[in-house]
């Protein structure tokens, strides 16, 4: 058993992350700000509400629990609102990430797992992506989580902080066992909004009809919460057990097209999905899949919901539970 601290633990997949942990048997603290998350993600007596930017509130954190290493999801995560407001993004997940590094390094914890995000590579050249694939972002959050990774290399090198970055792909589903699942605000994640367009009547935009894939809509690669929680459990283990710093691609290996997962919708509902087209929006690749052979070879990682519609499912579960339409 370690003691881990989870930053972020009360967002999306930073939760699912906290309760796979505990159901390892580790010692789990969740750090949040709950500007993003929510405190009913969190089991009782884990949640500290403390900033990353709160330098005196990290150092009692880090004296109170002596913690093993850190699993580090808090991030802001929109593309868009990136775009709008690039320093808002620098300062939270740069300067936030520094602060962090900061604070493990005066509490000597030298073991880190990072989620990134397949942002980092822009516009790919080809697909399936490799992680030596050139890294060439097109938005501020991309770039913002890439400057974090450098930092990384170079903390490796100048101080022995050993990290593995999981840059992941597109996460959704849900594990209903906890309750937990996507509740961002705003949200813009496809599948939730897929259900609230079968819940409200309103019709969900679909951005682009004209591109180089079989249907027109866009391609992504989607992976499950529950399968990226165990990618963090196992980068953690090597890192635990002295592994090296290391980067790996998260993903399913296979992509499904916007119309592709609607379709999936409709058949685990039995509802029609109400739906108009829009213009593509700008900086949308045609496809993006990740290449994830590394993390399954060294890792031994192998995604559990193998299937759209068993992803479809779990997150429908949640969504019509929340929503009271069960």
């Amino acid at each position: 058993m370690a003691k881990i601290l989870v930053t972020g633990g009360a967002g999306y997949i930073g939760s699912h992350t906290t309760h796979a942990l505990l159901a390892q048997g580790h010692d789990v603290q969740v750090l949040d700000d709950l500007s993003k998350g929510y405190a009913h993600n969190v089991p009782e007596g884990r949640l500290n509400v403390v900033n990353l930017h709160d330098a005196a509130g990290l150092a009692r954190l880090f004296a109170a629990h002596q913690f093993d290493a850190v699993v580090h999801f808090a991030a802001f995560i929109a593309v868009g609102e990136s775009v709008g407001e690039p320093e808002k993004y620098f300062r939270n997940n740069v300067g936030g990430s520094l602060s962090l590094l900061s604070a493990m390094r005066k509490a000597n914890v030298r073991r880190l797992v990072f989620s990134s995000t397949a942002a980092v590579y822009g516009t790919p050249e080809s697909t399936p992506i490799p992680e030596t694939a050139p890294l060439r972002p097109v938005n501020p959050y991309g770039e913002s989580k890439l400057m974090t990774e450098t930092t990384l290399r170079w903390m490796d090198q100048c101080s022995g902080l050993r990290s593995v970055i999981l840059r992941y792909f597109n996460a959704c589903g849900a594990e209903s066992q906890w309750g937990i699942g996507e509740e961002h605000e705003p949200e813009t994640h496809l599948i939730p909004l897929v259900f609230r367009a079968i819940r409200t009547g309103k019709p969900l935009t679909i951005f682009g009809q004209d591109y180089p894939t079989s249907d027109g809509t866009c391609i992504r690669d989607y992976v499950h919460v529950s399968d990226l929680a165990a990618a963090h459990l196992a980068a953690l283990d090597s890192l635990m057990a002295g592994g090296p710093s290391r980067i790996f691609n998260a993903g399913a290996g296979h992509g499904y097209s916007v119309l592709q997962v609607m379709q999936a919708a409709e058949r685990v509902t039995g509802k029609p999905v109400p739906h108009t087209f829009g213009p593509r929006r700008e900086g949308d690749p045609a496809e993006l899949v990740a290449d994830s052979s590394k993390l399954k070879q060294t890792m031994a990682w192998q995604p559990r919901y193998a299937t759209l519609e068993s992803m479809v499912e779990s997150a429908w579960a949640f969504d019509a539970k929340r929503h009271g339409t069960l």
